[in-house]
């Protein structure tokens, strides 16, 4: 898949989707990897959704245990960015290279020690 049509894909995850807040769009874009990985398709077998659960609760909470939790309003400090002053404080603090960066740094660390991607 060539990266534009990724980031297609996974652009309503942002922000815990679509700006909802709720899980945190680099752990569901984790687990949409997981799928791709070890998910079960029409043929296989219902031990590869049991491998996928698994592998999917790991991941949640080896993030939650280094960032705090797996929902983005609870990793963002209560910042809600559903309003102008959240944006705004979001900026200031630069949120985005200081949290929301790290959050898709420590996905792909697990994703590359459960060897779904290699560098």
């Amino acid at each position: 898949m060539d990266e534009d049509r990724a980031l297609k894909i996974a652009c309503g995850l942002g922000s815990g989707m679509g700006r909802k807040q709720e899980v945190c769009g680099a752990v569901t874009g984790g687990i949409l990897v997981l799928g791709l990985r070890h998910g079960r398709g029409g043929r296989d077998e219902r031990s590869a959704t049991e491998l996928t659960y698994e592998k999917t609760r790991e991941l949640m909470d080896v993030f939650a245990d280094r960032r705090g939790s797996c929902l983005c309003r609870l990793v963002l400090g209560g910042c809600d960015l559903t309003t102008e002053a959240g944006e705004k404080l979001f900026k200031e603090r630069d949120m985005l290279h200081n949290v929301c960066k790290p959050c898709v740094q420590t996905v792909v660390e697990f994703l590359e020690g459960v060897h779904v991607i290699a560098r």
